[in-house]
């Protein structure tokens, strides 16, 4: 069954009205019933199993009855509300059932075929669900879940809701499509675990045992395969850790309508959409594209100098289509010369200048902000990210001088320099998503913050001061964002990888409440610890070492001293041999968390022993939540840290390529949205660098349209000479 047969919207059609009426007006009418079933025989309406879909037909055929097109026999039957049948006493709760799934004995799911186990079930649902229904509309499934230790609950399958825009979205499929192929989705009703039962692991268990047996017993019973499996989480009353646990797919919210809601109220409450894909390809299947909807991206898919503007930023939700529209021109133009004025990018184009100003100067607290404008990209960003088993989210901050603005309102005060003369900007706080072979994947987050010193009455201690107060709360911010985002991609697995300043045990903290998302930071602190040498560097360097690795050291240029920077010495790059070492520890909380545990770590110490004469060694300390389990796991975590220097390359195109520090204007909401566009043309333009060097075979017309190519070779012609053959 490919198709669903969309049974009203044939009988609608004014010749098939009319064909209905010629049956009411003969004498082989008798009765609503036989109608149906000729309809059904005319027009073929069978389901897979080859029985004809007379319940379908007879709804429609009332639905246009009411809408004036005919009449129909009078019903034999009067409907009403049917009662669901009841036990005449509660269920028996279940007893000595175990704290934990492992220990509960003969778990099983059993199907609802016979009339007690469908009064055991309807009883359940009407006295133990919250939304105390038991009811089920379309095609019905229904299981118990049942123990030597008794009845722990049950699960109820139907039809899905009719429309959900996120999740249509998701899928990738138009109206048409969803009308033809909605049957190839399942929705899980209601899922009951007893509120008397409390059993860790137990929703997952169960979850994962209906994922297991949902499509074979569908099959036997309606005669074909659904594809996807759809639930929703009233979050008022749970969290929807189980489905989670069990890598189902948080893909958005509902509108809080309902299916009765034909008139847009929306009075229902807002639901999480979990789906679960019972076939990876469900796409095909459906017979869309692989990349439809929200589905994993190739990291070079969508690129071409043509429609990138338009993939990154299309669809912006700018509160105008006309200024989503706008956005997309403005991008596409600043990519083709990065590091001038708009007035230049556009050679002096003086229309297309004024709508770059009216967009980027539209009032305080308008929808045109750094969140929305990068929405669209950060949407391509997680379906390049669906596309890897790993992604390293590098997360890092950096400074924007604004001084010489002397107009411009909303500035923060940055970091003072040696002479105490303070500086005006903005900090520029990231999330960027690479590949594990360095290839970037895009912008996940960006905060440009404008720091404010403490007041000068503020006396508290800073032990005393919430972690939300101060300016380290941006790192555990974008990690729960990551965790959020992890949600969305169960196959993929996310390190957010952070340099010294993310070394506070807060973090630490943080991610063991939600371990979705792993840590890897380079240890800024030598913290005390109980045992000796009761320091934790000198501990590590102690042990024994348990590999030895070579890696690349980035040459460094050379820097004079400027007001708030330290002059650096030039650095070749070089190949450095590095002995690894390991050891795993308990991160102590500080003193004034009296109430906190210690955070279980993995501590990985990189030396290079023999270092160039005149050159400082390398040395790191990283510590990350991991799991180590050999040598190859070490080497793995500082192959990755070593990509952390990816950020800090993609902060030079920023400032050198598109010169971000230059731009003017009146506000800091404006600089914001300025820089926006300037994160995702950096993102671009670092890609294809990478993709150049990475990917040489790569086809040049994945990155560059005709116009570009015939430049590109016509500048080859002429620069490159003709070899010189002999004969």
């Amino acid at each position: 069954m490919n198709k669903q047969h969309q049974i009203k919207r044939t009988l609608s059609l004014s010749s098939n009205i009319e064909y209905i009426k010629q049956l009411l007006g003969g004498k082989g009418v008798a009765h609503r019933s036989d109608l149906a079933k000729q309809v059904c025989t005319h027009f073929e309406f069978h389901d897979a199993r080859g029985k004809m879909q007379t319940s379908g037909c007879l709804k429609a055929l009332r639905d246009l009855e009411s809408s004036g097109h005919f009449e129909l026999p009078k019903a034999q039957h009067k409907t009403g509300t049917k009662s669901p049948r009841r036990l005449t006493d509660s269920v028996p709760h279940p007893v000595d059932v175990p704290a934990e799934v492992i220990h509960i004995t003969a778990l099983e799911l059993v199907p609802v075929q016979e009339a007690e186990q469908m009064r055991i079930w309807n009883e359940l649902m009407l006295t133990e669900h919250y939304l105390k229904a038991a009811t089920l509309v379309g095609r019905q499934m229904r299981y118990l879940i049942r123990s030597e230790h008794g009845w722990l609950g049950g699960i109820g399958y139907a039809a899905p809701a009719l429309q959900l825009s996120a999740r249509d979205q998701w899928i990738g499929w138009n109206q048409e499509e969803r009308q033809a192929q909605l049957h190839r989705i399942v929705g899980m009703s209601r899922f009951l675990i007893r509120p008397s039962v409390n059993c860790k692991y137990l929703a997952s268990k169960v979850l994962g045992m209906s994922m297991a047996t949902i499509a074979k017993d569908f099959n036997r019973q309606y005669g074909y395969s659904p594809l996807l499996i759809e639930s929703f989480v009233d979050t008022e009353h749970y969290s929807g850790t189980c489905y989670k646990a069990s890598n189902w797919l948080a893909i958005g919210k509902t509108k809080g309508r309902g299916r009765q809601d034909r008139h847009n109220d929306s009075t229902l409450s807002q639901k999480t959409i979990y789906m679960y894909p019972l076939d990876t390809s469900f796409r095909k299947q459906l017979g869309l594209s692989a990349n439809a909807g929200l589905g994993a991206l190739a990291i070079s898919e969508g690129l071409d100098a043509e429609q990138w503007a338009e993939h990154e930023f299309g669809g912006a939700p700018l509160g105008d289509k006309r200024l989503s529209k706008r956005l997309v021109n403005v991008a596409d133009a600043k990519s083709q010369n990065p590091g001038s004025a708009f007035s230049g990018t556009v050679e002096g184009d003086w229309p297309a200048t004024k709508a770059y100003y009216r967009m980027i100067d539209q009032p305080e607290g308008s929808a045109v902000n750094l969140e929305n404008i990068l929405q669209p990209h950060r949407e391509r960003t997680a379906r390049r990210m669906m596309g890897q088993k790993t992604v390293l989210c590098l997360q890092d901050g950096s400074e924007l001088n604004y001084t010489n603005l002397d107009k411009c309102s909303g500035l923060g005060e940055l970091k003072a320099n040696q002479t105490g003369a303070k500086t005006k900007g903005l900090t520029l706080h990231s999330s960027f998503a690479i590949a594990p072979n360095g290839l970037p994947l895009g912008v996940l987050k960006a905060q440009c913050i404008a720091p404010h010193p403490r007041l000068p009455d503020d006396k508290r201690k800073p032990s005393k001061i919430p972690i939300e107060e101060k300016k380290t709360f941006v790192w555990i911010e974008h990690h729960r964002d990551l965790v959020e985002l992890a949600a969305t991609m169960p196959q993929t697995q996310l390190v957010n990888v952070c340099d010294r300043e993310a070394d506070f045990f807060e973090l630490f903290d943080e991610q063991r409440k939600n371990p979705r998302v792993e840590l890897l930071i380079r240890a800024q602190h030598d913290r005390n610890i109980n045992q000796s040498p009761f320091k934790l560097f000198a501990a590590i360097r102690e042990t024994s070492v348990q590999s030895r690795v070579s890696v690349n050291v980035p040459q460094q240029s050379a820097r004079p001293k400027k007001s708030k920077q330290k002059a650096k010495a030039a650095r070749p790059g070089r190949r450095a041999e590095l002995a690894l070492r390991h050891l795993a520890i308990q991160l102590p909380a500080p003193s004034y968390y009296h109430d906190k545990e210690p955070v279980e770590i993995q501590l990985i110490h990189a030396l290079e022993e023999n270092p160039p004469q005149g050159t400082k060694a390398v040395e790191w300390f990283l510590l990350t939540t991991i799991k180590i389990e050999s040598a190859k796991d070490i080497e793995k975590c500082l192959r990755w840290y070593t990509l952390r220097w990816r950020i800090e390359d993609w902060h030079r195109v920023l400032k050198s390529g598109c010169k971000i520090d230059d731009l003017a204007h009146e506000t800091a909401e404006r600089l914001r949205r300025a820089i926006g566009i300037n994160l995702v043309i950096a993102w671009r333009i670092m890609l294809m660098t990478l993709l150049g060097r990475e990917t040489p075979e790569l086809p040049a017309e994945i990155l560059f349209s005709d116009v570009e190519l015939r430049t590109l070779h016509a500048y080859a012609k002429k620069k490159i000479k003709t070899p010189f053959v002999t004969r």
